[in-house]
């Protein structure tokens, strides 16, 4: 039987026919084969897990630093971490010395002995008036003294404390150390006066620190401007001044720290809460 074709057109990858005679058309397409039954079909394949991207350790923000008022450099260390921060600082007046090898000497035994840090991270700045150091003079290099250039109710507007709270740049160093670390308590390393005294609620770890160093813990009271009346009374941390005698600036570096390192390192171990059962 004869029969007529007649396209119709294309859709898609399929023609589209109609027969002649038929009542209604017909799609026709190319058809795949069907694989013979004993190939089986291959299982999906599973795409591996992708490998774990390592999450880097979170760093530590760099300590601050500053320039004096000659453009020496100004700095600290940063010890480990911890709940409690201790503050240690030296050489705030430059003509006593002593305070910076001890600081210097407590730096590299944390580092060699990092139990001594006793669990707190520790921040220790050991030249904090680096122009008067090099001058061997108790003031910075525009004859102000540090330790009454500090805001507080009990300052004085005298030209030796600075024309104004803060003006220099050393003393804005110690308060940018307070405000980013949060101390605990601090310390700090002064002559001449060979005692050890304290602001705010500091008496306690006065005593502790006074028993190991030979010193006698005496109350001098807080001076105008001083950092123990902005830190201790203002503030209300425990700062204790260790007052080493002027002799102990002819003490080598290992012989400062044997006859003060102790006392520093009973500051880092302190603890004001009472012991676990006392009453």
């Amino acid at each position: 039987m004869n029969r007529n074709f007649r396209l119709l057109g294309i859709a898609g990858t399929c023609w589209t026919l109609a027969l002649a005679g038929c009542t209604q058309d017909r799609t026709v397409g190319f058809p795949v084969p069907d694989p013979p039954s004993s190939i089986r079909p291959m299982p999906p394949v599973i795409a591996a897990a992708p490998l774990p991207v390592p999450v880097p350790a979170p760093v530590a923000p760099a300590p601050p630093t500053a320039r004096s008022v000659q453009g020496r450099n100004i700095g600290c260390s940063v010890h480990g971490c911890g709940d409690e921060t201790v503050l240690i600082l030296g050489g705030i007046h430059g003509n006593e010395p002593a305070g910076v090898p001890l600081c210097e000497q407590l730096a590299a035994h944390i580092e060699r002995n990092p139990t001594a840090r006793a669990g707190r991270r520790v921040v220790i700045a050991p030249a904090l008036n680096p122009d008067g150091l090099a001058a061997n003079r108790r003031t910075n290099a525009r004859g102000v003294d540090l330790n009454r250039n500090f805001e507080t109710s009990n300052r004085r507007a005298i030209r030796r404390h600075g024309p104004r709270p803060l003006s220099e740049p050393e003393a804005r160093y110690v308060v940018e150390l307070i405000r980013r670390y949060h101390p605990a308590r601090i310390v700090t390393i002064h002559q001449p006066l060979a005692c050890v005294d304290y602001d705010g609620p500091g008496r306690g770890l006065a005593t502790a620190m006074a028993r190991t160093c030979g010193l006698p813990v005496k109350k001098l009271g807080a001076r105008p401007g001083s950092l123990g009346s902005y830190a201790g009374v203002e503030m209300g941390i425990p700062i204790v001044t260790l007052e080493m005698p002027a002799d102990a600036t002819a003490l080598s570096p290992a012989g400062v720290w044997r006859a003060y390192g102790e006392s520093i390192l009973v500051a880092i171990r302190f603890s004001s809460a009472p012991p676990v059962g006392a009453e």
